[in-house]
């Protein structure tokens, strides 16, 4: 059994807000003894996009902020998964940082698959991971690619990874449907997608948003049979804790998949 953390927490004020809320997020997740902890899409310093601008994108905050963060995760014991951003042969990628729970950098995931309102701001990435901590293995699909790119998930779960975390940023739209509970019929596509990338699988599918009001998707955490294990109250700042049984993520069906 592992213990997770999803931080469905409210979108950061500012680049120096979203790390102090990463910092006390860790804590929390520490004293709720969780082995490791996801936070949203680009958290730190905040996503680009959907109305919200943080200020332009500063090399040399992100390495003290992802220093600040390891060192807090060191003393938390706690693995972390960090939506964030990074420069890259001059390029903004969207990307997650996977750190130890002894602090160590064990590398990045960027987002391969944009959307096509990000390309003004995002640069793709390239090639797919799979990270350890402990006996858990895990991979990362990041917003747009785990909802409609099914290969995103399957590549980590045909090498090895019994759970993809799923860090995206989704907000309430004029009009849009408000869900209570989570995959409602008549809400969006997405939550169903959740079920479906476990169940394709044979997988644990972890999805993490920020907290808002009105949000049509929440922070989740999918079995392999794609049947829910548990979820956020929609729009409810705070930790989303369950201890998860990787015996039972096979990766029996993702292992049998042939092209066409």
């Amino acid at each position: 059994m592992v213990r997770i953390a999803l931080a469905n927490l409210p979108y950061p004020a500012s680049p120096d807000e979203s790390v102090a809320m990463a910092e006390s997020a860790l804590r929390q997740a520490s004293r709720k003894r969780a082995d490791i902890v996801c936070f949203p899409e680009c958290f730190v310093p905040g996503y680009r996009g959907l109305g919200k601008m943080p200020p332009p994108p500063d090399a040399a905050f992100l390495d003290r902020a992802w220093a600040r963060i390891a060192a807090v995760a060191a003393e938390a014991n706690v693995a972390v998964v960090l939506g964030t951003e990074r420069i890259v042969d001059s390029g903004l990628r969207a990307t997650a940082l996977v750190i130890g729970r002894d602090g160590t950098i064990a590398g990045f995931q960027d987002k391969v698959q944009l959307d096509p309102s990000e390309d003004e701001t995002y640069s793709p990435g390239a090639g797919r991971h799979v990270f350890q901590v402990g006996e858990l293995k895990f991979g990362v699909a990041i917003c747009h690619e785990g909802w409609r790119y099914p290969e995103t998930v399957r590549w980590p779960v045909r090498h090895g990874a019994h759970l993809v975390f799923h860090p995206h940023y989704h907000v309430a739209e004029t009009r849009s449907y408000r869900p209570e509970r989570f995959a409602d019929p008549e809400n969006s596509f997405h939550e169903k997608a959740a079920l479906c990338r476990a169940a394709e699988n044979t997988c644990l599918f972890a999805t993490v948003n920020y907290a808002s009001d009105g949000s049509p998707t929440t922070s989740a955490i999918v079995r392999p049979d794609g049947t829910l294990l548990s979820y956020q109250p929609y729009g409810l700042s705070g930790l989303l804790v369950a201890d998860i049984d990787i015996a039972e993520a096979t990766g029996l069906l993702a292992a049998r998949w042939k092209p066409a």
